[in-house]
């Protein structure tokens, strides 16, 4: 991806956080509410995936530290582990929304999201 104005630390961040392009629409539409709870349902609505990718999308951010999830319903909402987390998001999302294709490229160019959750089992189980 040379020639991108995209920084360092975006990209870094895609490439270890974010399987799908529905991940991180997911997680800036989160970000950019991040004073609202989201039910599941109306987070499918608004990203145009069904409710069972959505519920996949959730769990994997929620697994990843990047949201939280309350209440019955369970309701989501962004809430990174850290305040660099947050500050960092800032420049995702405004890096997304100048270089939207560039970095959907970047995303469908990564190995695949089985793949990688195949090898982050590994590297779970040596820190241990």
């Amino acid at each position: 991806m040379t020639g991108l104005a995209v920084s360092k630390n975006v990209l870094q961040f895609v490439a270890e956080q974010i399987d799908t392009v529905p991940q991180l629409e997911c997680l800036v539409l989160l970000y950019q509410h991040e004073s609202r709870a989201w039910l599941a349902e109306e987070l499918s609505a608004r990203i145009y995936v069904s409710p069972q990718s959505v519920g996949a999308i959730l769990e994997i951010l929620q697994r990843r530290g990047l949201l939280t999830v309350e209440g019955e319903p369970p309701r989501y909402r962004f809430n990174p582990h850290g305040p660099a987390n947050r500050d960092l998001m800032g420049h995702v999302v405004a890096d997304y929304q100048k270089h939207v294709v560039q970095i959907a490229n970047f995303i469908h160019s990564k190995a695949s999201a089985s793949v990688r959750e195949f090898a982050r089992a590994f590297d779970l189980k040596k820190d241990r």
